[in-house]
């Protein structure tokens, strides 16, 4: 029988995701606040699109909360700490009260590595300590705290911490570059990336994964681990324009750290396809 599937949140990600989802032959159900994103994912074939606000609960009546997957990938409403409250902590708590009136196999919340405040140069896995995480840091926390809540009603939760998401269509390096605009921060710090492609492919890893494996905290990056000016370099090369310049401007507390996907790697068997920014951004550029 097919899957079911609801995806919250359809932007860069959850856009990819229902696609991959569709090809599957799942049935995607889908929330997202942008209309245009809403009619193009009915378009596509997906049963049911609700046009709200994941925050709220006008939409709990909308969508049926009995499912096989569910996925909350939604984006800040703001960069403010509003916009994250609103997006994350309150959307993920309203997704448990919807929840509570139905059964759902895999819950699965897309949050950051940018919960992660260390810098130098450290090596982190899903062990470090978050406890020094930024405002922002320490709402998407809270978030991961309550998709990981026994109470919600699921079998089983993850938490990915995603990289800086890029890929077709989001390259904005790329524009900066072509534009001649400075570079804010500093060349030397390590930048970690992931391909759109790889990690909607590490969530639908996660939701197949075999039943023994319950859950948890991922971290989900390309494994690769080059300082900014190094990928700039190279991408000024490919495109044939000049190197601009960094602004060498780093706060003291801008985190600087070298993520480690050892742990998806060895319980889920992912590998990411794109396995650093060369590989992906000859796929965009070519």
């Amino acid at each position: 029988m097919s899957k079911c599937i609801t995806i919250f949140g359809c932007g860069y990600l959850g856009q990819a995701l229902a696609g991959r989802c569709l090809e599957k032959g799942w049935r995607v159900s889908a929330l997202t606040r942008n209309p245009e994103t809403a009619e193009a994912l009915r378009r596509k074939g997906a049963s049911n699109v609700v046009e709200s606000e994941l925050g709220g609960t006008e939409w709990h009546g909308q969508l049926d909360p009995s499912q096989d997957f569910v996925v909350n990938c939604v984006g800040a409403a703001s960069r403010t700490l509003d916009g994250y409250r609103q997006s994350y902590v309150e959307g993920q708590g309203s997704v448990g009260k919807w929840l509570a009136k139905g059964k759902a196999g895999t819950l699965l919340f897309t949050s950051s590595i940018s919960v992660y405040p260390q810098s130098g140069g450290l090596s982190v896995d899903e062990s470090s300590s978050t406890r020094d995480a930024s405002e922002r840091g320490r709402l998407l926390l809270e978030a991961e705290e309550k998709c990981l809540a026994p109470a919600v009603n699921v079998d089983r939760s993850y938490v990915l911490r995603l990289a800086g998401l890029y890929g077709p269509g989001r390259h904005l390096m790329v524009e900066k570059l072509k534009g001649g605009h400075p570079f804010e921060g500093n060349a030397n710090r390590t930048l970690n990336l992931i391909h759109v492609a790889d990690a909607a492919d590490a969530v639908l890893c996660c939701l197949d994964a075999e039943p023994e494996i319950r859950g948890g905290i991922y971290n989900v990056s390309d494994g690769s681990h080059f300082s900014r000016g190094e990928i700039v370099s190279w991408l000024a090369e490919k495109l044939g324009v000049e190197v601009t310049p960094f602004l060498e401007n780093d706060g003291v507390r801008i985190p600087d750290r070298k993520v480690c996907i050892d742990k998806i790697r060895n319980d889920l068997k992912w590998e990411p396809r794109y396995n650093s920014f060369v590989k992906g951004y000859e796929s965009i550029l070519c």
